[in-house]
């Protein structure tokens, strides 16, 4: 299998919602690693890498969000694998 890792920034009310833990938690279920992190301009910023069905489950995912989230906008943008190992909330 082909590894894929994907940036995402989510936008929207998605800081103080319980989208990072929400995302490590679906992401991890997964099998995809990778981390979830603030921008200061209220945006999550989520890296992802692993298979591509997974990876772009998450991604899905991502687009709703937890329920108390309120998704306005996603972009993804392909960037290199790391072979890296685990998911971080930062």
């Amino acid at each position: 299998m082909t590894a894929v890792r994907r940036r995402v920034v989510v936008r929207g009310r998605v800081q103080g919602v319980w989208f990072r833990a929400s995302v490590a938690r679906e992401a991890e279920a997964r099998g995809v690693h990778g981390f979830a992190r603030n921008q200061r301009d209220g945006s999550v910023l989520v890296e992802l890498e692993g298979g591509p069905a997974e990876v772009d489950a998450v991604v899905a995912w991502c687009r709703i969000g937890p329920p108390r989230a309120e998704v306005t906008a996603v972009e993804v943008t392909d960037i290199a694998t790391t072979g890296g190992r685990g998911f971080r909330s930062r």
